[in-house]
């Protein structure tokens, strides 16, 4: 999340110059979800009030079977105490990446880059250098450090030639919006709903103005099939059957992996966001560590920056986030999607009640909901030295 690094630098005086190589940022539909902890960081910078005035709360989130119905459901309000927003925000991401540019764009010691793309990155013991293509013209930035938090593609992980370790799924991942009312249909519907199923599961989430329904795709399916009408109105009504083809206003398909760099810091370079580790999306922490990472990672610089801290704080934050990522991030996704997706009856079967008794008790479903909301996490990096 590398705008979110440029407030909290910005914010703090520090010299920023953000490189994009869009022409605009992106208003893309896939992250929608803000945890609460996220939010909670996010207050500092003037942004949850906002967000959340143009989003929706999510008080509850859900289990479901696509036959049988709500499994188990989770009120994010055992979480009072832990954090200052106990639910989940409903909310598109370029929501977020547009609030924060409006106040990038205040800070004259800001520079925003947007079709710029970095061609190379090298480095001296005190400098970064990078070259980058600005409108077709090559031209070079040099700066004290660089974070390199250009996502999955990141053109600054593959210069630094380090390894995105992990797999790639067969199945691609499909996500339809539509502005059918699914909780005129679907009883007790929430916000935020996980369906299992053995032959099809799906998530159910609401962003304010759309449903947003996500399905699996086998893998020889061709990419032409599945986006077409046809396909999308057959996986739809299978959903949930319906007189008139439903209306969809957004398609994305996309392939999913569980990756990991090797490495988050190369001397001045460090990774951060979906350049340093990338999951499924089951259970929203793609975007949510990000911020979390810009969020260490950024604190630690000022630290460097303005205290004389040691720079060795940059390996800390490398051994608090990466570990996060394999051991939270990337394992409670991954087990998200094995349990989603169970075909055995005995398995699916253990799994659904297992739920249903941790939802039932207080004390397991905060358990359940600090886990989940990632606040575990946050602690488990703050316990590593």
């Amino acid at each position: 999340m590398g705008l979110v690094a440029a407030l909290v630098l910005g914010k703090a005086g520090v010299q920023v110059t953000v490189v994009e190589a869009a022409a605009q940022l992106s208003m893309d539909l896939r992250a929608s979800t803000f945890h609460p902890p996220t939010l909670d960081m996010l207050a500092a910078y003037g942004l949850t009030d906002q967000l959340v005035s143009q989003g929706l709360v999510a008080r509850y989130t859900q289990q479901r079977d696509r036959q049988e119905g709500v499994i188990a459901e989770f009120d994010m309000q055992l979480l009072k105490g832990d954090v200052d927003h106990p639910f989940r925000l409903q909310c598109e991401q370029w929501k977020l990446t547009e609030l924060i540019r409006q106040q990038l764009e205040a800070l004259p010691h800001v520079t925003m880059l947007f079709s710029t793309k970095v061609e190379s990155v090298t480095q001296t013991a005190d400098k970064v250098n990078a070259v980058v293509a600005c409108q077709g013209e090559s031209r070079p930035i040099q700066a004290d450090y660089m974070i390199g938090a250009d996502g999955a593609w990141s053109a600054t992980r593959r210069a630094l030639d380090i390894e995105f370790e992990g797999i790639t799924y067969p199945e691609r991942f499909l996500v339809i919006s539509t502005d059918f009312e699914y909780a005129d249909h679907l009883p007790r519907l929430s916000y935020v709903n996980y369906c299992s199923d053995p032959e099809e599961w799906c998530v159910l989430l609401r962003v304010p103005t759309l449903w947003r329904v996500l399905f699996p795709t086998p893998a020889e399916e061709s990419d032409e099939h599945v986006m077409s009408d046809e396909a999308v109105q057959a996986r739809l009504q299978r959903l949930l059957p319906q007189a008139q083809p439903y209306k969809t206003l957004h398609r994305t398909l996309y392939k999913v992996h569980q990756r990991v760099a090797k490495e988050f810091r190369q001397g001045r370079v460090i990774l951060a966001g979906d350049a340093a580790h990338i999951n499924n999306p089951l259970g929203g922490m793609g975007m949510n560590g990000g911020v979390h990472d810009a969020m260490n990672l950024s604190l630690k610089l000022l630290q460097v920056i303005y205290q004389g801290a040691s720079t060795d704080l940059l390996d800390l934050y490398e051994r608090q986030r990466r570990t996060i990522a394999i051991e939270y991030i990337n394992a409670s996704t991954a087990r998200n999607k094995r349990e989603i997706e169970e075909r055995d009856p005995v398995r699916r079967k253990q799994t659904q009640d297992e739920l249903r008794t941790i939802a039932a008790d207080p004390v397991q479903a905060r358990a359940y909901l600090r886990k989940s909301s990632m606040i575990d996490a946050l602690e488990r990096a703050e316990s590593i030295a």
